[in-house]
């Protein structure tokens, strides 16, 4: 079975575990299940940061599956060591609000070097897992610059006038807690779909989106020209998890990404953001949590417990996802 994912952060990696366990191979690290998974990585996250590029969602599923993540925050290496980040707060280096670990700068220097060497960011990404044995060909979306930026009210003149800031400033120096009054993928317009990507897309035996930020991750992912293509034009059914539950996020702040592009904080919403494959959309199923409920129109809905607690959890998600697109696991 050829199961490809669409994925971003922390959730998304923590997903990934359970595909792989779900389809048979161990969580982390390499195995043998004559399955195949392929990750679509959101790159929306990406940034230049003290000299360095910084893409956070691939490293972390890259982490995450190479069993180098640290379980505790979800991002960053495991054993992590901040000398490098107190030195440059030593020396007032902006930005003094994105803090580098040790290890993780390792990982960033190697990509820069290469991404300088004119390798695009799908070969340096390739070199990096060969490292890590992540079990799952992790492809960026694109190999072209997606950033995520959002508009907020200018910090320095306040509500009379509004700039767009670059995510990670907004979700990690503000918190999110800035009002967005719009999300914008730059970049996004001259995009293309990394064609490894389309393809994994097009032949895939099921598409699962996983229970990712729908605005920031999921939504950057089908912001790339030539993705929302691949899914109309798959074969393979199309099943989207919920990372609502109970009217809220699971993790992070993706309430105030949907507030920002005038979507309900609900499951039935988001879904039917995404929308039926049949009219337009990308969805053919949608699991939503247990006691939630949702109506998407030409969307087949099931409600199942989608908490990842644990692997086991995780990778019973997986199950039903499959289920739901018409495959399954031997």
């Amino acid at each position: 079975m050829r199961v490809t994912v669409l994925v971003g952060g922390v959730g998304g990696a923590r997903f990934l575990l359970g595909v792989k366990a779900a389809l048979g191979l161990p969580a982390t690290g390499e195995g043998e299940s004559g399955h195949e998974v392929t990750a679509v990585v959101n790159v929306g996250d990406d940034v230049w940061m003290h000299g360095v590029r910084i893409c956070p969602d691939l490293d972390t599923c890259m982490y995450t599956l190479g069993g180098g993540i640290d379980t505790e925050r979800g991002w960053g290496r495991v054993g992590e060591t901040w000398t490098v980040r107190d030195e440059l707060a030593a020396y007032g280096a902006e930005p003094t609000w994105f803090g580098l670990g040790d290890r993780d700068l390792a990982t960033h220097l190697v990509r820069s070097r290469m991404l300088r060497a004119g390798y695009p960011l799908s070969d340096v990404t390739t070199a990096l897992c060969d490292r890590w044995r992540p079990g799952v060909r992790l492809l960026p979306a694109s190999d072209d610059r997606v950033e995520t930026h959002v508009v907020v009210d200018d910090p320095d003149t306040g509500p009379q006038a509004r700039k767009a800031i670059h995510f990670q400033e907004w979700w990690v120096r503000h918190h999110a807690e800035p009002t967005a009054y719009d999300i914008v993928s730059v970049g996004a317009d001259e995009a293309k779909v990394l064609p490894a990507a389309r393809d994994a897309i097009r032949d895939a035996d099921a598409v699962l989106l996983a229970p990712s930020n729908p605005v920031v991750s999921i939504g950057t992912i089908l912001a790339v020209p030539g993705v929302r293509e691949a899914l109309r034009e798959t074969s393979a059914k199309v099943v989207g998890l919920s990372p609502i539950v109970g009217g809220k996020p699971v993790r992070g702040m993706a309430d105030a990404c949907l507030t920002a592009i005038g979507v309900e904080t609900t499951a039935e919403a988001v879904g039917r953001h995404l929308g039926a494959r049949a009219d337009g959309g990308v969805l053919d199923g949608w699991l939503v949590h247990s006691g939630d409920t949702a109506d998407v129109p030409g969307v087949e809905v099931r409600s199942v417990p989608l908490l990842m607690t644990d692997v086991e959890a995780t990778a019973e998600m997986a199950r039903r996802a499959l289920e739901l697109a018409g495959t399954t696991v031997a």
